[in-house]
């Protein structure tokens, strides 16, 4: 039985090297046709459009975010970093108020 051959995660090429490891004690491998470094089995993943959609009906509905990532499988300091990067985008309407002072 054979095993299949890894390949790049970036190009699909079959021509790999190993390039160390990650400071997990993982294998770590680069790709010689697009230099791209990637491990075999990476404990992260990408979070989907779908799933930041979601993100954005949930925290409309004013869900508390320890119950958003529980529900969506998110860790909580990328949520937190994801809300305080999303509200700086958000314009702040600014209000002014003048204060009419009498004098006798």
């Amino acid at each position: 039985m054979t095993q299949p051959l890894l390949q790049c995660s970036t190009c699909g090429s079959n021509d790999i090297n190993k390039n160390g490891t990650t400071r997990h004690g993982n294998q770590n491998y680069k790709g010689r046709d697009c230099g791209r470094q990637f491990v075999e089995h990476p404990k992260w993943r990408r979070i989907s459009d779908e799933t930041k959609a979601t993100l954005g009906r949930t925290l409309l509905e004013k869900i508390p975010l320890a119950g958003i990532t529980r529900s969506l499988r998110l860790s909580e300091s990328w949520l937190q970093q994801y809300v305080n990067g999303y509200y700086a985008t958000v314009p702040q309407p600014v209000h002014y108020f003048r204060y009419h002072y009498l004098f006798s």
